[in-house]
């Protein structure tokens, strides 16, 4: 039918009537068909038979076959010659319809056409060939590698000569300053080594070099600044090493000297005698029950004598007057670190867990003590007391609430209405107590509560 316009208006019609209609429906997609070969740019150049065996036995066309892009072009134009409107922008399409017509091969007695390379690895690179060295830098290397043999044999000497001799011949090289500064630092000439380093690296940065040299010569200069024991200036040149290239060792030995130059600091503080005098302040102001302004002077002492075990039993004393008594413990824990042999150490650790409500490991830590010695009345007391309340608590906790409360002072602290909030803000906030512990009046009725059992503090 050559009116496909009617034709196509007649099945679309006929559709309407009936939808179902298998013969109205091939009828109508094969007047499609026919109407997209006649719009469509290359017709039906690419619905023949076998289109894909002439385009791979053609050799314009053949090298395209291995291209998967080009695979996929040519199948969507065997189904789809609309397709042909984007196809037509590869350039491989002219090619390709010339070989689909059987038009002869015309382009390959002109110029060439540029067409696009499979897609796959690309053909390495032909090494250039290196240029020829100047007569001197060949000296130059040379000498170096007499100077490296020298090294590892340890024979440090004839290194410096040939080192030496290489700078002569190639002053520009930064890796000859390098050399001459390892030498150096092997032979501990410190101030020798930072010289060629800090000549190196001048001479690097007239000349260009790359920045790792430049960073291996900071670097260098450091450790020489480390073996001094200036740690600060090797800090300083670790960092510039840092600024040039940035490398985990680099940065492992920055974070050393940080930690040296913490320690230099720490030692350079301490004095037994000022230590003493912070000491003797914050007795006095633990005898006024002014404890938390002793303990900034135990602190303070503790800074200025670190390995004083003592120091660290009275700040605990003054915790526990506090009722901070997770602060006291951990001083009492380093004091016997220190000395273990110190039996106010342990009378204080079993005081801090009795005031924790933890009976039975106060009860170890007063053994402790008795072992040191039997005859503490302070030991013995707070032993005593331990078993005591690990009998009462194992017996009857509402006994133990029913004593408390026959105390005509805990009956009083108890009704006090403004104890009575504090200690329900103990209950939401644990760490609020320590405000209010500031206040001796307070301080000394939580204590009162606290001995009597009916509250504890963890």
């Amino acid at each position: 039918m050559g009116r496909r316009h009617e034709a196509s208006y007649a099945y679309e019609s006929g559709l309407l009537l009936d939808p179902e209609n298998r013969q109205l429906r091939e009828g109508l997609a094969e007047v499609k068909r026919a109407n997209a070969k006649l719009t469509a740019p290359f017709g039906d150049l690419f619905t023949g038979v076998d289109v894909l065996g002439k385009l791979r036995n053609d050799p314009r066309t053949a090298p395209f076959m291995d291209d998967p892009t080009y695979l996929q072009m040519v199948s969507q134009l065997e189904t789809d010659p609309l397709a042909a409107n984007w196809a037509a922008q590869d350039p491989r399409m002219l090619v390709t319809m010339s070989v689909l017509l059987g038009l002869p091969d015309t382009a390959s007695q002109d110029e060439p056409m540029d067409s696009p390379k499979p897609s796959g690895a690309p053909p390495e690179p032909q090494p250039q060939p290196e240029p020829e060295l100047p007569e001197n830098v060949k000296q130059a290397r040379a000498e170096k590698e007499l100077g490296n043999a020298s090294y590892k044999r340890k024979d440090f000497e004839d290194a410096i000569l040939h080192y030496t001799k290489a700078l002569q011949h190639d002053p520009t090289d930064i890796t000859y300053y390098n050399n001459l500064a390892a030498v150096y630092f092997e032979q501990k000439a410190f101030d020798e080594c930072i010289a060629q380093c800090e000549k190196g690296v001048e001479v690097g940065r007239e000349n260009r070099a790359d920045f790792k040299m430049i960073a291996k010569a900071l670097t260098r200069i450091g450790n020489a600044y480390k073996k001094k024991k200036d740690y600060r200036t090797a800090r300083t040149y670790y960092e510039k090493a840092m600024s040039e290239h940035r490398t985990p060792e680099i940065r492992t030995l920055l974070s050393g000297v940080d930690k040296l130059i913490r320690e230099e600091e720490t030692k350079s503080y301490v004095n037994p005698e000022l230590a003493e005098q912070e000491k003797e302040r914050g007795n006095e102001l633990f005898k006024q029950g002014d404890y938390a302004t002793a303990v900034k002077h135990y602190t303070e002492a503790i800074r200025r004598n670190p390995q004083d075990a003592k120091l660290y039993s009275n700040r605990a004393a003054c915790y526990t007057k506090l009722a901070a008594f997770d602060l006291g413990l951990k001083d009492c824990e380093r004091c016997l670190e220190l000395d273990p042999k110190f039996i106010k150490g342990w009378i204080r650790k079993g005081t801090i867990l009795q005031g924790m409500q933890q009976a039975s490991k106060a009860i170890a830590a007063y053994q402790k003590a008795l072992e040191i010695d039997p005859s503490n009345a302070e030991a013995l007391q707070g032993y005593r007391s331990c078993r005591i309340e690990n009998a009462s608590m194992d017996g009857d906790q509402d006994k133990i609430r029913q004593r408390a409360m026959g105390d005509p002072e805990v009956q009083a602290i108890l009704r006090d209405p403004a104890m009575r909030m504090i200690l329900e803000q103990m209950q939401d906030d644990p760490r609020a107590v320590q405000d209010h512990l500031k206040n001796p009046d307070i301080a000394a009725k939580i204590q009162k509560l606290l001995s009597a059992g009916l509250i504890a503090i963890r």
